[in-house]
Formats: structure tokens, sequence, C-alpha cells
């Protein structure tokens, strides 16, 4: 049975299920639910009712109606694209009813810009003893920024010993100010303090605060900004050679004006505030007040440019290779209707769903992308619209002088 249920109807789960649907060898069923009815059947239609069979209301945030719905849905995988504060519900239904689980950003409180592994990764020995796997971040950063690594790993190293993930969209939606993925999502993982893996250790910078600028394949030259991601912490542990790894992601001059004008004033807060007697964050209301970033693909011009810089050694000699994808918005919007944010995400999740479902990637317990044999992820990114390459290098431009 390879029946699934998808949980969220943003941007990323539209690129899910189409990609879905276009694929019944993997897919027999598709099943959509959210919080919004609506959203569920104008994706239903958009994708055709013969593939997204049933579409349904639901709280992510309440198990109890979670594991109604897959009780009544019986799906052999969920496929989790709703809020990263939802992870943790969704996982309890599935070990409640007893089906797989993929997801593609960490967990985070919603009362804390936090993300980290440790509350998923806690899930482990409840997974493996149920006989239940999850799948933690299968997007693209994270997912398959970690695959390359493993893949890396695999093909061009002995050891990996310097990573660096870069991460440019070299696109123009037209807009003055927009984020490209969740709005409340994207000001927090930028706003929070930047950190990094050296000499076995993290270390911390204040935010946006460390800068480089990097020529990227297809794009050009981009002001590129350390940040922490959550790939770095699940990296770092499972390839233990690594001596320092770093995420860097581009911001215009224009978008950083425009955010640090809405944090001096207050509004990229999380801390609920009292507006006409009722309770709610700053950032809430940015984020209902933001253009809706499925809603940025018509239109959409240019290039992402997303990759991995690895330095390691090989037959005792040092090299560096840069693993990458170019994705245009416009050929995403022309296949599905999306910008190229969303797609390099709902990709990837659809890949991954498709090796658990045909027992290709499958092993009870929580795991992250890079545990598992990178090659035939690699194969299907190629196939399935994300085409990479590989590319030897004198040295890494990211690389301290």
């Amino acid at each position: 049975m390879s029946r699934v249920l998808v949980i969220g109807a943003g941007g990323v789960s539209s690129v899910v299920v189409k990609k879905c649907a276009m694929l019944p060898e993997y897919f027999d069923e598709i099943h959509l639910a959210s919080r919004t009815l609506a959203k569920c059947e104008r994706l239903q239609a958009e994708a055709g009712k013969d593939r997204v069979v049933g579409v349904y209301q639901v709280d992510a945030d309440n198990v109890d109606e979670l594991v109604a719905l897959i009780e009544k849905v019986q799906p052999a995988l969920v496929i989790n694209v709703a809020l990263p504060y939802q992870d943790l519900p969704i996982m309890d239904a599935c070990l409640a009813t007893g089906v797989h689980y993929l997801d593609t950003a960490n967990y985070e409180p919603k009362d804390e810009a936090k993300f980290e592994y440790s509350w998923q990764w806690a899930y482990h020995d409840r997974f493996k003893e149920a006989g239940l796997m999850a799948l933690l971040g299968s997007g693209f950063d994270p997912g398959v920024t970690n695959v390359f690594t493993a893949y890396a790993a695999k093909h061009y190293f002995d050891e990996i010993h310097y990573l660096d993930i870069v991460d440019c969209n070299g696109g123009d939606h037209g807009q003055a100010f927009a984020t490209n993925f969740n709005p409340e999502i994207n000001i927090r993982e930028i706003t929070q303090r930047g950190k990094y893996w050296e000499d076995g250790e993290w270390k911390e910078t204040d935010p946006i605060s460390v800068r480089k600028d990097l020529d990227y394949p297809g794009v050009g030259v981009r002001a590129s900004y350390l940040l922490f991601h959550e790939e770095l912490e699940s990296i770092v542990k499972h390839f233990p050679t690594i001596k320092r790894a770093r995420f860097w992601m581009t911001f215009g001059d224009a978008y950083l004006n425009h955010l640090r004008v809405l944090e001096g004033i207050g509004m990229t807060s999380i801390q609920p505030i009292d507006f006409n007697g009722q309770q709610i964050a700053p950032l809430e209301f940015l984020k209902a007040v933001l253009p809706n970033p499925g809603s940025l693909a018509e239109g959409y011009e240019g290039l992402t440019c997303i990759g991995t810089y690895i330095t390691g050694i090989k037959d005792g000699k040092e090299k560096t290779i840069f693993i990458y994808n170019n994705c245009d918005h416009a050929a995403c919007n022309r296949e599905v209707g999306a910008q190229a944010v969303s797609y390099t995400t709902g990709v990837p999740a659809m890949i991954g769903a498709s090796l658990m479902l045909e027992n290709i990637w499958m092993k009870p317990g929580v795991w992250n992308m890079e545990q598992f044999d990178p090659d035939p992820f690699m194969d299907r990114l190629n196939k399935y619209g994300l085409p990479w390459q590989v590319v030897d290098v004198e040295k890494n431009p990211l690389a301290d002088d």
C-alpha cells in the first residue's frame, strides 16, 4: 500500500501533492488535510480529484484529531509539511496509529525561537520499538544538503574536514518585501543568533553580522550571511571528522533594511501582546499582512543556487568539491504553479516519501537524511526536477585566509 496523508496546504504542500499526483507508480492514493479546508479543496482541484481522493480539516496541534483522521484514512505514511511547531503532535499521532512519518523541518516551540533536533531524536526508541520509521528534514536544506554530504563522503572523500552550505535565491519576485517561505518561520530563523561548529564546539555570532560575498553559479555575486541551520547539528554528529561546519544564506540590502525597521518597532517579536482584549504575537500579525509565499510564483524570475562546499582528504591528499543545484523560478511555475523555494523543498519530500514507501529507505527509528545510502536519492533528484552538479574547486571561496 502506498497511500499517503499530507498534512499542510501551503506552498510546499502544493508541490508535494502535485509531484506525488504525477507518480502513481509510487503513490496509489493521496489524502490532504489542513486547518483550512478551502485550501485543501483548491489544491485537490488543481491536482485532480482522481489523485487527491480525500480532503479534510484538522487541527495539527491536536493529537486526538490527528489520530482520528489517520485512523479514518489509514495511510502508510504521513508527510508533514505543516508548521514546525506541529512536528511533535503529528509524531505522537503516528505512534498512536502505527504509521510512518516524514517532515521537512525540525521541531521548534512556538513561544521560543529555538530549533534543534533533541526533541525529535528523543522519539527514536519509541519509533524503533513500534517498528515505525520517522525521516527528519526531507527538504532541500535540511535534506538535500545532508544527502550531498553523504554522497561526498561515499564517493569523494576518506574524511570530510570542512563544510560550508550555501543557499542563494537569485530570483526577483517584484515585491517590496516578502519571504519565500512561511514568514513567521523565516523571520524567526534570521533574527536569532548565528551559530557554527568549529573544533568540537558551537560558536555564536550576532544575527546577520558575518558577511562574505560569494559568486554563485548561474546567479553571480551575492552577499551571503552566516546563520544557524538545523542540518549542521545532525551532520556534525554523523560525520565526526568535520572540523568546521557553517551555513550561509543570501539577502539583499532592501530585504535587510525592511527587516531591521520591522525589528526595531517590535513587529518581529514572538511574545504576545494585548490588542483589543486579545493576545497576539506581532510576528503573527506581520505574517498575516505580508504576501503569501505561495502567491509569488507568477512573474518570479531568476535562479536559486543551493549547494555545499566540502574539503577533506582522499588518498592522503586534500581536495575541495562543490555540489550544487540551480533551480529556475519560472520553470517551477510552469510545471506546478510554484516558485523555486517551495519547489526545492517539496520535490525532496516527495522523493524521501517514495524511497520509504518502496522500502529502499526503511529502518525503524528516527533518522536524518545522511544516515541512508545517498545514491537512490541523488538519482531521483536528477529524474524529478532538481539536477545537481559536482565540480572540483581549487579552494573553498568561503575558507578563512
